[in-house]
């Protein structure tokens, strides 16, 4: 993988990456602390490791890997103050109400992303605005470990893709789990929707459409320019004692932040 020569006098050189933004920004959102995402610095991949799931040897082998960069997921405190910066930004007063109330006390994202499931316009708004947060994360993480995304090569099929000089870890190695095509995935897919009530495939069908809102927004957010963002981010700690599980502090009870 090239690398730049450039770099300020003392400040090492830039590392051109082609980094997987869409599983880069799932690996920053998700704080949970039992997952451990990595990215590879010469392909731009990134491995989650699960505790429980993931072989302890490989994980072993994957952290002493220096071809591999732990990456600090934003912390719930953070993630939890977009929420807060978000409802006000919200038009209908029934619905910044509900968020409101979403939010205060323990399970507050899973609240607030149940209650925005059946607000489609403003769903893809949070989608975008999240979004768009989480590139100045990544895009500062990046910075300060002297690496820089570069685009990333599409090949017509597997075999006209060149050999690494060493072979990564794949996501289905680690995991134990055997490769699947899209049009296999998707088979399997049919198979268990046969199987679903009428209830059960109206919650499929709000999820696939909960993803796919997910993905456009990621899509738009990556179109568009991070400098653009209306505020700078604090250093991106791991805050592995918050999770969705645990008492989030609503902003009548958490002291303001200086």
């Amino acid at each position: 993988m090239p690398s730049s020569n450039e770099g300020g006098e003392g400040n090492p050189p830039m590392k051109d990456i082609p980094v997987d933004w869409e599983a880069l920004e799932d690996a920053f959102e998700n704080n949970a602390p039992e997952v451990h995402s990595y990215l590879h610095l010469a392909t731009g991949e990134v491995l989650r490791v699960v505790d429980g799931i993931a072989d302890p040897e490989m994980h072993a082998r994957i952290a002493a890997d220096t071809t591999y960069m732990r990456i600090d997921p934003v912390s719930s405190r953070e993630q939890y103050r977009w929420m807060e910066r978000f409802i006000p930004m919200v038009d209908e007063p029934d619905l910044r109400q509900r968020l409101t109330e979403a939010i205060d006390g323990k399970g507050a994202f899973r609240r607030f992303k149940d209650v925005l499931m059946s607000f489609g316009p403003d769903r893809e708004r949070w989608f975008a605005f999240r979004s768009e947060r989480l590139r100045v994360f990544m895009e500062a993480w990046l910075a300060a470990h002297a690496l820089r995304p570069v685009a990333r090569e599409v090949f017509p099929s597997s075999e006209d893709k060149p050999a690494p000089e060493t072979t990564p870890i794949s996501q289905d190695q680690l995991s134990g789990r055997r490769g699947g095509t899209a049009e296999s995935l998707r088979q399997q897919l049919r198979e268990l929707i046969e199987s679903l009530g009428a209830r059960d495939l109206e919650k499929v069908t709000a999820f696939a459409e909960f993803v796919k809102a997910r993905r456009a927004a990621r899509s738009a957010a990556r179109g568009s320019s991070p400098a653009a963002a209306p505020e700078t981010p604090e250093s991106p700690e791991p805050d592995s004692s918050e999770s969705d599980d645990e008492p989030t502090p609503s902003s009548r009870k958490r002291p303001a932040v200086l």
